[in-house]
């Protein structure tokens, strides 16, 4: 595929991830003994993991939210960061620069700031501070290109929220998986921004205008460098006592042998290895039955987390879904929250 002269694509890349939680102690046990992250403990409100050389790569701040609340997007140059505001200034969408406290915990020299789907505040840098110092760290990981990993994200209006990254980062369309759980018919979308399979995955229910999922993402992903490092981690997150909701597997479309754990805060947190690079010059969009090739099988779900999962649903039939329209194609101004 040829990229036109306007387009940002590959210019972009998931730099880090922003979590509000009252939750810090189980956090510190999660992202560094479990997962294997580096932590910095900044303060009694604040508390970071590193994966590599950037300053941070996951920021958790105190609060009651227990979700993400904030992604970051690193650009590769100031010409493709000056395209991306212009998109959003021209869609009339509100965007402000974040303060020297905000830059300097997220580690990176200057951001700015706007509106996302379903709440969660977008921010895009050009520079992030290196840190010099040697990782404590359990894990290796694949970052650089790709990347720190992916987020997925339940939606009543998928086609809406595909509209938005692709209107703002010139996100790719990989492919669609449909699967059917508990009866339920769901299809993902896979959006591309770079080499990585996926950066952003958008999954609904197919008829139904529901999301039983409480957190605005439904998982983190992360990938590790080798298969032993996957494997120490799985048995760190058993051996520590997180849930670990989906035994280890392999997915349909990108390949990536995987397992997901559950965070403290609710959302999932999925740790792969190995999925494909998209080669851009053949790469083509197809639709997957099912979501993994083998395992990934449900671990520890009882009758009354579906219940709760069924009310959420239903009582999300009334409630209404930030889509940013000015950016997603649906023309009717509602900017929602920055966060």
């Amino acid at each position: 595929m040829t990229d036109s002269p306007e387009s940002v694509f590959g210019r972009v890349h998931l730099g880090y991830v922003v979590i509000e939680t009252e939750k810090f102690s189980d956090w510190r046990r999660f992202g560094a003994d479990a997962i294997g992250m580096h932590v910095d403990g900044l303060d009694t409100r604040t508390m970071r993991f590193r994966m590599d050389d950037h300053e941070c790569r996951f920021l958790l701040r105190r609060g009651p939210a227990e979700d993400v609340t904030a992604l970051g997007w690193q650009i590769d140059d100031h010409e493709s960061f000056d395209r991306i505001v212009a998109r959003i200034t021209a869609a009339g969408v509100p965007i402000r620069e974040g303060s020297e406290e905000d830059s300097a915990l997220r580690g990176v020299e200057r951001l700015l700031r706007f509106p996302g789907p379903k709440g969660i505040a977008q921010e895009i840098f050009t520079t992030a501070r290196i840190r010099a110092a040697p990782l404590r760290a359990n894990s290796r990981f694949v970052t650089g290109e790709s990347g720190l990993g992916h987020v997925a994200i339940t939606s009543k209006r998928p086609t809406h929220m595909r509209a938005y990254f692709t209107t703002v980062f010139d996100a790719r369309l990989s492919d669609y998986i449909d699967e059917t759980v508990n009866g339920a018919k769901l299809k993902a979308r896979f959006l591309r921004v770079n080499e990585r399979h996926h950066s952003v995955a958008i999954a609904a229910l197919r008829g139904l205008p529901i999301d039983p999922i409480r957190t605005r993402v439904q998982h983190v992903n992360v990938q590790v460098a080798t298969l032993d490092d996957m494997v120490a981690a799985y048995q760190r997150v058993t051996r520590l006592g997180f849930p670990m909701m989906w035994e280890v597997g392999q997915h349909t479309n990108d390949r990536e042998l995987s397992f997901y754990a559950g965070t403290p805060s609710g959302f999932e947190w999925e740790v792969g290895w190995n999925p494909i690079v998209v080669d851009e010059s053949t790469w083509e969009p197809s639709t997957h039955a099912g979501f993994s090739v083998w395992g990934h099988q449900r671990e520890g779900e009882t009758i009354a987390h579906k219940f709760a999962q069924f009310r959420r649903g239903l009582g999300s039939l009334g409630s209404r879904e930030e889509t940013v329209p000015a950016l997603s194609g649906s023309g009717i101004p509602d900017h929602g929250p920055l966060g």
